[in-house]
């Protein structure tokens, strides 16, 4: 790996989607041999991260997440191997915790002292914790349907809130504007290299995972299910099969199954349209805020195209689905989760009744977040800075700093 700086885009072609090429000469000597001494963490796959130096890692056990067999689930559905990848048991309760940890990792490498990000809570919640562990400042740019409780909970870890009232979307198109203006470093989510690689640790830890339980080595599940917002998750996890395929150390590749809202669907809408490019939803109508993003972007016929060649579904649940999901869940394997986990379960329901996933087929999805919200009488809302869209070319007027409490 050769990274010395971080890049915006490609000198040459102007693009700002670029992947680390890395040695794989030595890699699969590497996972065959050399894991079994080391943590049980998302650095215990070091050779295939963008990093250089180790001292720069900003860790808090993130990753070697347990993958669950769903005995119960399983015997009711007649697919007795279905497996949970929990991403709940993380340091802040999501899987972001695996993004937060590189991107701030590669941050601190580059000694970036302040950073701007947009989120829909988790990656916000998640950057904070690891942000303060780094002594870099932190601005999260948050949508007004993110819950108080985790607005709270991301500005309990002293970082700067600003709320937007509009959608996520435009939350993102203002907190570029705000980290252009003060030139500070902002976070392309599915664009940082960081973001993405760090998505290649889910591939691993389940390819790894699956061939303990069936004798060593590694194996690809048939199917690995995520519910999908911006896309990063899945790209991350089939750029990670991939390298996996490259080294020798998996003899296939899964099929992804991507679930979204109802009420924001643009990836799944798209796909099922036969659209090339994805119709922007501008007014999502979920009640599942961490998924309402109406622009996928490029990730779209990335993730189109690798449907297309591989196969896979894209499928949509109702809010009430996923509601429904997360009592099943409970009630039958103990495991409670947050909504958008419930939308990737309430789609492996979906698949298996349209016999789309087979009864001897392997399947993983992703449990990706537990929300503990943060007790109202830690920090009230006072802490969350407000602020209102205005039109292009009009003034634009500095979110109000917050009163302490008592005033």
């Amino acid at each position: 790996m050769n990274l010395t700086e971080l890049v915006g885009v490609c000198p040459e072609c102007q693009g700002d989607w670029l992947d680390p090429l890395y040695d794989c000469s030595s890699i699969k000597k590497t996972f065959c041999h050399d894991l079994k001494g080391r943590p049980q963490n998302i650095w215990r796959y070091w050779e295939l991260l963008p990093l250089l130096h180790r001292e720069n890692i900003v860790s808090m056990g993130e990753g070697g997440t347990p993958l669950l067999p769903l005995a119960n689930l399983g015997l009711m559905l007649g697919h007795p191997n279905i497996y949970m990848k929990d991403e709940r048991q993380t340091p802040t309760g999501s899987f972001k915790d695996r993004q937060a940890s590189l991107a701030v990792s590669v941050l601190k490498e580059a000694n970036i002292k302040e950073v701007v990000v947009a989120s829909t809570g988790n990656v916000a919640i998640s950057y904070s914790a690891y942000c303060a562990r780094a002594g870099i400042k932190l601005w999260t740019f948050l949508s007004s349907t993110v819950p108080a409780e985790k607005m709270r909970e991301v500005a309990l870890y002293g970082t700067e809130v600003i709320k937007v009232s509009s959608h996520y979307d435009k939350t993102k198109e203002i907190a570029a504007q705000f980290a252009k203006q003060k030139d500070f470093f902002y976070d392309k989510g599915v664009r940082n290299i960081a973001s993405r690689e760090s998505m290649k640790t889910l591939a691993f830890e389940m390819a790894e995972q699956l061939g303990d339980i069936n004798g060593g080595g590694f194996q690809a599940p048939d199917w690995y299910i995520q519910a999908v917002s911006g896309g990063l998750g899945p790209v991350g996890v089939w750029k990670g099969f991939e390298e996996l395929m490259a080294v020798g150390l998996i003899e296939k590749m899964p099929k992804l199954a991507l679930i979204q809202a109802e009420g924001c669907a643009p990836m799944v809408n798209s796909f099922k349209a036969g659209l090339a490019e994805a119709e922007i939803i501008t007014d999502p109508q979920t009640l599942v805020a961490t998924l309402a993003t109406g622009c996928p972007g490029a990730v779209y016929p990335y993730l189109r195209n690798i449907l297309l060649e591989h196969g896979g579904a894209m499928e949509t649940v109702s809010d009430q689905d996923a509601f429904r999901a997360m009592h099943v869940m409970a009630q039958m394997d103990g495991l409670s989760m947050e909504p958008a986990a419930a939308i990737a379960c309430a789609g492996l329901f979906k698949l298996v009744s349209q016999q789309v996933i087979k009864p001897d087929e392997t399947v993983v999805v992703n449990i990706s977040g537990h929300t503990f919200p943060v007790d109202k009488l830690i920090l009230d809302d006072r802490r969350v800075r407000n602020c209102q869209p205005v039109e292009e070319g009009s003034a634009q007027r500095r979110p109000e700093r917050p009163q302490p409490p008592g005033r």
